[in-house]
């Protein structure tokens, strides 16, 4: 497995992230072998959030894992917070709370990395730099990051909290690709011209925080997976010839795609497949050449000016 630097950190993590939002899918036995795979592929960082399964998802991986000192020494753990029921919270005492329950249903004393889950209308940054300060000096938390934001709320954060954020997950795939063709259309009258997230991937470059693609394989907003979808022909024509060339699945292929972008991006897959979370970490033994990459880029509906 290769491994990337997580932004501006010192920790040296996997390319690919294990994301655990549907491990309360699978039953005891189911889990064990699924995290088991993982660790033997070298996908020893798992993202987690305490509204995955309503907490449960937490719960269940610790129990999967047999959390003890030794294993912890051995996986990185990440986890958001921030969404309620109706609602997003960023106020000091729901962090502080909601790390306390994550410690508690992860079984360990620490997480590596705490995301913000999703920006609140609310921030009152200032909370936030106190709850990141509080946790950091009691030791629970070492880095911190955010989720699905832009740059200006980024730099809000930043005007109070001293940490530095290192990572920021955003939805990216082939075919939700809107961080890269709003650097390719500039300019023009044409739909992905417009600027959506303030050009959020230069964004990230330029302050070395490390991009984390959530949905990888999905197009739209949960409508499905594009891999072997009807309503993409010629984007799984394409896949499909490049993992005949590559003697790789069609998976291995749309996950090299991301991990070609010179942002050194960390994917974060939802998959409990083992056979299909094999494919996906395979695609770091895999480097695309640029015209294969633009290749993929337009087989899926994406244009060039």
């Amino acid at each position: 497995m290769k491994q990337i630097t997580l932004g501006s950190s010192n920790l040296v993590v996997p390319q690919i992230a294990v994301g655990c939002m549907r491990l309360d899918s699978l039953n005891e036995k189911e889990g064990e072998r699924f995290v088991q795979t993982a660790l033997d592929l070298g996908a020893n960082f798992f993202d987690h959030a305490d509204i995955y399964g309503g907490g449960t998802c937490e719960s269940l991986f610790a129990k999967a894992i047999h959390m003890s000192a030794e294993v912890r020494e051995k996986i990185f753990l990440q986890s958001k917070c921030g969404i309620r029921h109706g609602m997003f919270d960023f106020s000091k005492e729901h962090i502080v709370n909601s790390v306390d329950q994550i410690l508690k249903r992860l079984d360990t004393e620490y997480l590596d990395v705490l995301l913000l889950h999703r920006p609140d209308a609310l921030v009152e940054p200032e909370e936030v730099a106190e709850a990141f300060d509080f946790l950091e000096a009691a030791g629970k938390v070492r880095h911190f990051g955010v989720s699905n934001q832009k740059p200006m709320q980024i730099e809000l954060l930043k005007k109070y909290v001293k940490q530095p954020l290192v990572a920021n997950q955003l939805q990216f795939s082939i075919t939700n690709a809107t961080m890269i063709g709003n650097g390719l259309e500039v300019n023009m009258m044409t739909e992905n011209a417009v600027d959506r997230d303030g050009s959020i991937l230069d964004y990230c470059r330029l302050h070395d925080i490390t991009i984390q693609p959530w949905s990888p394989f999905q197009f739209g907003f949960f409508e499905g997976v594009f891999i072997d979808h009807e309503k993409f022909p010629l984007l799984n024509q394409v896949l499909a010839e490049l993992g005949e060339k590559y003697q790789v699945s069609k998976t291995t292929i749309a996950t090299a795609w991301i991990l070609r972008h010179p942002a050194k991006m960390q994917p974060v897959v939802g998959t409990m497949n083992a056979k299909r979370l094999t494919e996906i970490c395979d695609a770091t033994k895999i480097t695309l050449s640029r015209e294969e990459w633009y290749q993929i880029y337009q087989a899926a509906g994406n244009r060039l000016p």
